[in-house]
C-alpha cells in the first residue's frame, strides 16, 4: 500500500480505536456520529484488508493485525505531532547544533574570541563554523540555511535579509613600538612620506579607504600590499611599515605585536558593521538568541538604546 492511498484522519480513528475500544466515545472525542464512525472504520477495513477491529464486551476488541499496527502508528503519529507542534523555550544550555557565521579575517579576531568564551560557558553544545564572504555566494548560503548569520560591513546583503546595525568602525594608525613616529605629531605629511603597508582585502567593504583616499587625491608611499589582515601584526612588528586598519582590529592586534595606534591626521569615513540574518531565520528561536548575544557583545552601548529604530528590513 502506498501512502498517498492513506487518510491521515483514519489512522487518528485507528488510534482512538485502540485506546477507548468502544465506536460511541471515539464518535463523540472526534465530533462524528457513529455511522460516520463506523464508515471510516470500514474504508480502513478495505484499504488494510483486515477486520481491525470485531465485536466484543462492552465494545470491540483489536485483531492481532491491529495489535501489531498500533505501536508503529502510535510512534509515526507522535513523531508527527511533534513535528507540527514544536517545543518553545530555546534552551542554550542543552542545545546541539553547529553554527555557521559569515566573517572576514578581520571578524575572526575581533569578533570569535569574546564569542567562544561566551557560548563555552551559555551554551557548551553549539559549535562554531566561520566561512569568508568572499569564497561563497553569502546571499544564497544564507537564503538556503547553510549560513545562520553574517557580521561585517556587507553591503550585497540586500533584499530578503534583516540587519542590526552594531558599530560604527573607524580607521586608525598601526605601527610598531619605537617607531619614528610614535612621539612625534601625526601630521598628514608626515603620515604620507612613511612607507605603508597596505591591505587589499577584496570584497569586504574596507577597499573603501583606499577609494575615499583616490577620491581626495591623497597619495602614500606603498611598499607592501597584501591580499588580507591576518599578516598585518607580523609585518608591523618588524618593519617601519605603518598600516591604515579598523580601529578594532588594531586593538586586538597592539598588545600580542607590541604595536602602537594613533588617530589618522584625516578623518575617514567610518564603515557600519551590521549583524545581518536572512528573513527564514527571524522567527527561529536559536539564532534569535545568537543574534541576541551578538548585540550583547558588539554592540554600542549608545545603539543598544536605540534598538527599535536600528533593527529594520532592507528593502
Amino acid at each position: 500500500m502506498k501512502l498517498s492511498e492513506v487518510d491521515l484522519n483514519l489512522l487518528l480513528l485507528f488510534q482512538r480505536l485502540m485506546q477507548e475500544r468502544r465506536v460511541s466515545t471515539v464518535a463523540e472525542q472526534m465530533n462524528m456520529s457513529q455511522p460516520g464512525v463506523s464508515n471510516a472504520l470500514a474504508k480502513l477495513r478495505r484499504r488494510l484488508g483486515d477486520p481491525l477491529f470485531v465485536r466484543g464486551p462492552g465494545g470491540v476488541v483489536p485483531t492481532p493485525f491491529a495489535l501489531r499496527l498500533a505501536e508503529p502508528v502510535s510512534q509515526a503519529l507522535a513523531i508527527l505531532h511533534a513535528a507540527l507542534n514544536p517545543e518553545t523555550g530555546f534552551d542554550p544550555l542543552r542545545v546541539t547544533r553547529t553554527i555557521t557565521i559569515g566573517m572576514t579575517d578581520i571578524g575572526e579576531v575581533v569578533f570569535l574570541p569574546a564569542l567562544v568564551e561566551r557560548l563555552s560557558r551559555e551554551a557548551p553544545g553549539i559549535s562554531l563554523n566561520t566561512v569568508r564572504d568572499t569564497s561563497v555566494n553569502l546571499s544564497n548560503e544564507m537564503a538556503e540555511g547553510r549560513v545562520d548569520l553574517a557580521i561585517g560591513l556587507l553591503p550585497q546583503l540586500k533584499g530578503g535579509f534583516y540587519q542590526r546595525r552594531l558599530f560604527d568602525q573607524r580607521y586608525v594608525c598601526l605601527f610598531r613600538r619605537g617607531h619614528a613616529l610614535e612621539d612625534a605629531p601625526l601630521t598628514l605629511a608626515a603620515w604620507r612620506e612613511t612607507e605603508h603597508l597596505v591591505v587589499v582585502s577584496a570584497g569586504t567593504g574596507h577597499g573603501q579607504v583606499d577609494d575615499w583616499l583616490k577620491r581626495r587625491g591623497v597619495q602614500r608611499r606603498v611598499r607592501l600590499t597584501v591580499p588580507h589582515f591576518m599578516s598585518v601584526g607580523y609585518i608591523l612588528q618588524r618593519t617601519d611599515l605603518i598600516a591604515t586598519v579598523p580601529e578594532r582590529l588594531a586593538l586586538q592586534l597592539a598588545a600580542p605585536f607590541s604595536l602602537s595606534l594613533r588617530t589618522l591626521p584625516s578623518t575617514l569615513p567610518a564603515a557600519p558593521i551590521h549583524l545581518l540574518w536572512h528573513e527564514r531565520v527571524q522567527q527561529d528561536e536559536g539564532n534569535r538568541w545568537l543574534r541576541g548575544v551578538v548585540i550583547d557583545l558588539f554592540a554600542d552601548s549608545a545603539m543598544q538604546t536605540r534598538r527599535t529604530k536600528s533593527v529594520q528590513k532592507r528593502s
